[in-house]
């Protein structure tokens, strides 16, 4: 039985991030809000849409209809927020992109047969914006083609020309944008080029003699942040915000989670002044370390809950969502790697009582299963075999869980305790400890608001694994039957050691 973990990052964007925007009726005339006026030839009696990016995500904010003139007008009382927006056609395609300022009155007119000649007038911000993509319309395209004539060089000495090219090419942009920063330091494009810009990688020092072969790296995730301000909501309405947070959490971040958490802290406490962007980096955070790819990051999760989560930081979720939270961290607090496992007295067919912390080994693995599960018929056979092929001679034991749910359905016990059994003779699985938990036991912790094994263990889904030493402490959790063999190997030639 599988249950599958929702996407908190999308749970918590349900409502921003939008499919389509539904025709509204015509609003008053924007005073301290927007106005932006739009003449878009030859659209003509039919909607057009207004999006900014955010984050991952592109959403529809806004539509306004098309007359029998080609114009239409965005409008509404209250200021849209500052970043990257772009003008979306009847058929939901990107006409062309915008910056959408402070004073957010302005003009549009383009043919949608030449949207790069777009012309935007009433706003500073999109005249510094208009320039500069004028000068990308006339580097794209050479930079373009020597990229493809890299790709196709047949020579070593081409390989080396196209790649000089290349390069001059890219310094020569990033003096362009470095010019417009200098000139125009609080402009929105300065913050977006800050954003985008990638430390250089200093040549290898010699340090006593001996290259420090590390530096260039060190230099660069110390300065990959350089002037970027995670206090301006701007920088998260564009394209290249988000992938610059995964680029720096991928190549200069270390995956143990003792590493990511005060990469993640500095983030958050860096962009609490900013409630969109604390509640963005919160909710990206939390989706990708509620159940993360890598075993123990969960940890982080576990961090994010004790330090936002639990201190308050949920007048903004839903009580659905909330829940989703609090359950998920409740489920994972007591199975952290390098902690003691749970205590677990469960009992056998017999109805003997069979402790977890009784069974000596010096490793100790735990099985939760359910005999009815189509997965786990699969797979417990699997590690059967293992276990008396390699395991069993290295003195490893299972303690094996049935989680069932029928085992405590009182009228359909025998019938369930009688399939667990013939499933057991008939793959001879024989010198597992078996058990489960009588339907008496679950209602005396219930009665007693204590946590089920299934919380304890976070066992949302069957079979689930853990790996114990001989103090039972959690080593290792969820990996593959050969990811635990691999495990097992490695940590008995370290124990000879």
């Amino acid at each position: 039985m599988s249950k599958l973990l929702v996407s908190v990052l999308s749970i918590f964007f349900s409502t921003i991030c939008l499919a389509q925007v539904k025709p509204k009726a015509a609003a008053a005339p924007a005073k301290t809000g927007y106005s932006i006026k739009a003449t878009i030839t030859p659209y003509k009696n039919c909607w057009l849409y207004l999006g900014c990016y955010y984050g991952k995500y592109r959403n529809l904010v806004d539509s306004a209809y098309v007359n029998a003139q080609s114009q239409a007008e965005f409008k509404g009382s209250k200021k849209l927020p500052g970043g990257l927006y772009f003008l979306v056609s009847p058929t939901k395609t990107i006409l062309f992109e915008i910056l959408m300022d402070d004073k957010q009155q302005m003009t549009v007119k383009a043919d949608s047969a030449e949207v790069e000649k777009a012309i935007i007038t009433g706003s500073k911000d999109n005249d510094l914006f208009q320039t500069y993509t004028k000068y990308l319309g006339t580097q794209v395209p050479a930079m373009t083609a020597a990229q493809n004539n890299f790709k196709q060089a047949k020579t070593a000495e081409d390989s080396a020309k196209w790649r000089s090219i290349i390069i001059d090419q890219n310094k020569a942009l990033t003096t362009y944008r470095d010019n417009i920063v200098k000139a125009n330091p609080t402009s929105m494009l300065a913050a977006f080029f800050n954003t985008i810009k990638r430390p250089e990688p200093p040549a290898i020092p010699t340090v006593n003699g001996k290259p420090d072969s590390a530096y260039p790296f060190r230099f660069v995730k110390e300065h990959f942040w350089d002037d970027v301000d995670f206090g301006d909501e701007r920088i998260l309405r564009t394209p290249f915000f988000d992938p610059k947070v995964d680029e720096y959490f991928k190549n200069y971040v270390s995956p143990e989670p003792d590493s990511i958490i005060p990469e993640v802290n500095y983030m958050l406490l860096a962009s609490r002044p900013a409630n969109d962007m604390f509640k963005y980096l919160l909710g990206k955070f939390t989706d990708k370390y509620v159940n993360p790819e890598i075993m123990g990051q969960d940890k982080v999760f576990i961090f994010l809950f004790n330090n936002f989560f639990s201190k308050g930081d949920t007048a903004w979720l839903s009580v659905k969502q909330r829940e989703f939270i609090f359950n998920r961290a409740y489920s994972l607090m007591a199975n952290q790697l390098n902690e003691p496992a749970p205590t677990l007295t469960l009992y056998d067919t017999l109805g003997k009582e069979q402790s977890l912390y009784s069974v000596q080994a010096p490793y100790t693995l735990i099985a939760f299963w359910d005999h009815t599960c189509g997965h786990c018929k699969e797979q417990i056979p699997r590690y059967d075999s293992i276990y008396k092929a390699k395991w069993k001679t290295l003195g490893i034991k299972v303690y094996s869980v049935n989680s069932c749910d029928k085992l405590h359905d009182k009228a359909g016990f025998a019938k369930a305790v009688n399939e667990w059994s013939n499933f057991l003779k008939e793959k001879n699985i024989t010198d597992w400890i078996q058990v489960y938990q009588p339907k008496n036991k679950r209602e005396e912790e219930i009665a007693n608001q204590q946590a089920g094994f299934k919380q304890l263990y976070d066992v949302y889904q069957t079979p689930t694994f853990y790996l114990l030493d001989k103090d039972k402490k959690i080593i290792a959790k969820r990996l593959s039957l050969e990811q635990f063999d691999g495990l097992i190997d490695a940590k008995i030639k370290q124990d000879k050691k």
